[in-house]
Parts: structure tokens; sequence; C-alpha cells
């Protein structure tokens, strides 16, 4: 290639992500919120479910609703994370189902519905959606479980893209992005411990990832702990010249970048 038409270098970035975005999970995260505005122009992708456990249904809360358009008006982005990000399908039958839905998580709602289930609940969020005038670019099934009739509902919709822990999938078909991922278990202390131990060998070892994805969830900050580790990770990599991106706007540059 001539050298006038090499690509330049991929830019180095950080995607920090909040997920459980709800009515009663803002106040957990509202003060963090405001420490990381504090810092300056740091887009966040907000994860919104659209009725968090059948009892929050946005459409009843329009000053939340409000906080979400303000934050769309900051450069932030909002994502379809379930609809009710709850597990209501029929018990578990195997072994590996209990150990899935019953140990890993409870809220594994889109891991046994089929292509129509999937597809009624898709598209209920998307319309909602629309009804606020919220762009929507992405889904991101509670606790990143997702069932083939999910996968072939997505295959169907106007999405852009979907994720996992480690990579971002565009859509429709599914392309692999690598995208890794810090994530905590805050639930005890005994999981705080470990997730900091294990959090900053992994932030060590993606030092030189191209993007680092940071994962957030209501419980990390509801302990201090947990909660300051978020902050100085997110600092230490603004430190280290990455740049805050959005996963819309992410995506938007891996298909300039190809």
């Amino acid at each position: 290639m001539h050298e006038t038409e090499r690509k330049p270098p991929r830019q180095r970035s950080l995607l920090l992500v909040l997920h459980d975005v709800a009515p009663p999970t803002w106040a957990d995260y509202k003060p963090f919120v405001e420490a990381v505005d504090s810092l300056g122009s740091i887009p966040l992708t907000l994860l919104v479910v659209p009725d968090f456990h059948r009892r929050n249904a946005l459409d009843d809360h329009p000053v939340f609703c409000s906080v979400l358009d303000q934050r769309l008006a900051r450069g932030d982005e909002l994502v379809l994370h379930g609809y009710y990000h709850a597990d209501d399908s029929p018990p578990p039958r195997t072994a590996r189902d209990f150990f899935m839905r019953r140990i890993y998580t409870r809220e594994g709602e889109f891991y046994t519905l089929d292509e129509e289930q999937a597809l009624n609940r898709l598209t209920a969020g998307i319309a909602l959606f629309e009804r606020h005038g919220w762009p929507l670019h992405g889904f991101v099934a509670p606790a990143w479980l997702m069932s083939e009739g999910t996968r072939a509902a997505l295959r169907s919709l106007p999405l852009r893209y979907t994720s996992s822990p480690q990579h971002l999938y565009r859509l429709p078909d599914f392309s692999c992005l690598e995208a890794p991922g810090l994530v905590w278990s805050a639930r005890s202390a005994w999981r705080r411990a470990a997730s900091s131990i294990i959090s900053k060998r992994r932030e060590s070892h993606l030092r030189q990832a191209s993007t680092i994805r940071l994962g957030l969830h209501p419980v990390d900050m509801r302990h201090d702990f947990s909660r300051d580790y978020w902050l100085h990770a997110l600092q230490r990599l603004l430190d280290d010249g990455r740049q805050p991106m959005t996963k819309a706007a992410w995506l938007a540059g891996q298909d300039h970048w190809r």
C-alpha cells in the first residue's frame, strides 16, 4: 500500500457502561454519575430496562424519562436492556439450566425464550424507545444470556449490535468484534475482594487493547469499595490517553476503520 494510503492507527478508547438502568436503580447510580460528569465530557452507555421487574414501567415515570432525555442531550447512548429484566420462564429442568438460571443469575430473561416470545418483547422495547423519541442502536440481554430464539429474532430487527461480556456483535449477521470488559460481582464482601483482585490483573493485561469496557451494576454503587474502584479505574484509563465513547460511537468507528 502506498504511504499516503495507510490507515491511521485505531484510537484507544474506553466504554463506560451502566447496566440495569431503571427508576429504582437510578438513586444508586446518581452520585457516581455526578462524579463522572465532574471529570468532563464523558459519554455513558446506559442499558435501560423498559419495565424493571414488572413493577417499574417507564411510561409511569415521566420524571425519570426526563432524566434520560437530559442524558441523551449530554451525549449518552440509551440501549435496550431486556424488557422486564426478570426470568419468568417455567422452572429449569436440567442441571445446566438450574446453574445458569438460579446460581449464575435469576434475571436471565432472554435465556429460554423462543423466537416469537423474544420478538414480542424486543418489538415492545423498540416501540417504547420510539414513543419517547430515543435513538436506539443496540440490545443487551440481561446477564448477556440469549437463546437461539432471541438470536433469530434479532436478525429480523433494525438494530445495529448486541454484546457479550467480551465482544460486540454487528447485527444482523452477528459478526464478532473484540471489546474486552471488566465487570464485578459485588453482592458480598468476599466477592468484592475477589473482583478487585481479578479486575486489577485484567486491567493490566488489557493495557494494549484498543478498547476496554467498564461494565457497572447498581449493586456496585452500594459499597464504597466497589464504587471507588470504578472511579479510580476510569481515571486511570483517562490518564492513559483513552478516549471515552459510547458503544454506538465505537462501533461506527470500527466500521469507518475497516
